[in-house]
């Protein structure tokens, strides 16, 4: 086995020269169970260098595991292995991730984390990093628990009534205008009892407390709002509203940078805004419901040129990354806080609201989401704001209303990615999908009984495209004979699978589908003229090429 090159989040490298003491090997231990797990490697020193364990040393795997989870305040798993590097005997201490946080006997949390250098070190962890730490792992609820110092003086009547009307307005549970504050706080979990008193919860300030109350009692809560043109700055507004005042704030300032174009497709006209204003209101209300309150720093919304970025505090809780977001049930961060917007109606209910952010682009012919950017202490959520394809907007309303229901968001991405790729395998859309194959083929193979997408071989090598009258809607029957046209290689047979499809062919078109130049062309269709395989109509430039006479 070879040892690392250098020490990162997840390696430790400890020297041996003096013998390390277990109570100080017990903390190196902690570290990193405490973030995402690693390898201890004992007897190397910081720069790599190997000098191996120190000569008094006498254990065995299972006594030095034994031994170290003497001084830990909960057991762990701990795999210990003697390794020969360089002449020098080294062993490393394989460290799970906690499922929990966990300390030594002498109560010492610490953690791992970079240094300004891009280094790694060992670090004390605070009462606030020790409870996000728990929120991470869905141990704790945050937002259900009370806050040191609050009173109920700190609620605000005027956004209780604020939250009774939004319930009503918002298409929430209506039963919530009906009920007085007590009543209330008891459905929503704004208040809990502590020794025989009522007292917020972060939840209860979060939605209706006092705007100065919330500035000194949740100082990490902050919402700002910027428009940015290439590097200048044109708004940059800092609130710390109680969040449903919030809402309609970011909405009302929102709206005038949004404007719509309208479509018509027959009897149908389609609004379109620059960004989907459910997928908006999704995103926004994920990024409050779903970040860190134990982490300093601002909700951020930015208009840029191209998209609107949408960051918020902590990284996904455990469990949910980049890969799984469409597949993995909802597990946001602050249970209570999401239960309560979701019954006020300020969020999908069904905790499906990251379909409603892809469907909201993907349904006007725009990219994916984007939440690449995305780390260890932040989410940021990237919607491109660039403008719809009305060809594919038509596709998609024309197919709804004749099956009177909204394609599947799998569909919807299946689609987009065979306008990008032309063709695609149930392999590559099932990592799009964040499913497997079998989901995958189901998807394709369902655009194919709707007469959307064509499959071509069989097995393992089946391959999708889209269908004849797809590429015709979009303009582009060219490139579906192309597509096609690669089953067979001969031009003429091209050629002839084009006319069967569309009709008719003209001599630019030959160029571009069999890449010709103009003379080939010519020579080309004169062929086919003379089998008797094409009819040509009309002059010079404007002569096409349909089938030829029915025998």
């Amino acid at each position: 086995m070879m040892l690392p090159a250098s020490e990162s989040l997840t390696v430790e490298f400890k020297s041996d020269r003096t013998q390390l003491s277990d109570r100080e090997l017990a903390q190196a231990v902690v570290c990193l169970a405490n973030t995402d797990g690693g390898t201890i490697y004992l007897g190397v020193e910081d720069d790599g260098r190997v000098t191996g364990l120190n000569s008094s040393r006498n254990f065995t795997e299972v006594g030095l595991a034994a031994q170290l989870n003497n001084h830990l305040a909960a057991p762990l798993v701990l795999t210990v292995s003697f390794l020969d590097v360089a002449e020098h005997r080294v062993v490393a201490i394989r460290v799970p991730k906690a499922a929990t946080v966990v300390a030594t006997t002498n109560g010492i949390y610490t953690h791992r984390r970079l240094k300004p250098d891009g280094t790694p070190e060992c670090a004390s962890m605070t009462a606030a990093q020790i409870t996000s730490r728990l929120a991470n792992l869905r141990i704790i609820d945050p937002s259900a628990q009370p806050v040191a110092s609050a009173t109920l003086a700190d609620l605000d009547p005027a956004e209780r009534e604020r939250l009774r009307e939004m319930a009503t307005r918002a298409g929430g549970d209506r039963s919530l205008a009906d009920l007085d504050d007590e009543q209330l706080d008891g459905a929503l979990s704004l208040t809990v009892v502590r020794e025989g008193v009522r007292v917020p919860t972060l939840t209860g300030l979060l939605m209706v407390g006092r705007e100065d109350a919330i500035r000194r009692l949740i100082p990490s809560h902050e919402i700002a709002f910027q428009v940015l043109d290439g590097e200048e700055v044109r708004t940059n507004e800092f609130r710390r509203f109680p969040l449903l005042r919030a809402f309609e704030w970011i909405e009302t300032i929102f709206t005038p940078l949004n404007p719509e174009r309208e479509f018509q497709f027959g009897l149908f006209r389609v609004g379109v805004p620059l960004v989907d204003r459910r997928s908006f209101r999704e995103a926004f209300a994920n990024a409050v419901t779903h970040r860190d309150y134990a982490r300093l720093g601002a909700v951020h919304v930015k208009l840029e040129r191209e998209a609107l970025v949408i960051t918020n505090p902590g990284g996904f809780v455990d469990g949910v990354t980049i890969d799984n977001l469409l597949t993995t049930p909802p597990t946001p961060r602050n249970p209570t806080l999401a239960d309560a917007l979701k019954r006020v109606g300020l969020v999908e209910r069904t905790g499906r609201g990251v379909d409603l952010i892809y469907r909201g682009l993907l349904r006007f012919g725009r990219p994916l989401p984007d939440y690449s950017a995305s780390s260890a202490t932040s989410v940021q959520l990237r919607l491109p704001c660039m403008a719809p394809d009305p060809r594919f907007l038509e596709l998609v309303v024309e197919e709804e209303e004749r099956s009177l229901r909204p394609l599947p968001v799998e569909s919807l991405i299946a689609l987009s990615m065979l306008r990008e790729q032309r063709r695609v395998t149930r392999a590559q859309v099932a990592i799009a999908i964040q499913s497997n194959e079998t989901r995958a083929g189901s998807t394709l193979e369902h655009l194919v009984e709707r007469g959307l997408v064509e499959a071509h071989g069989r097995a393992r090598g089946r391959t999708y495209t889209l269908a004849s009258k797809v590429y015709a809607a979009l303009g582009d029957q060219i490139a579906y004979t192309r597509q096609v046209g690669l089953d067979g290689p001969r031009n003429e047979e091209l050629v002839c699978k084009h006319v069967a499809e569309f009709g008719a062919i003209k001599r630019a078109h030959v160029m571009e589908l069999c890449r010709l130049d103009e003379n080939q062309a010519t020579r080309l269709l004169a062929r086919l003229v003379e089998g008797g395989r094409l009819t040509p109509t009309g002059e010079k430039r404007g002569r096409v090429y349909g089938p030829g006479p029915k025998p």
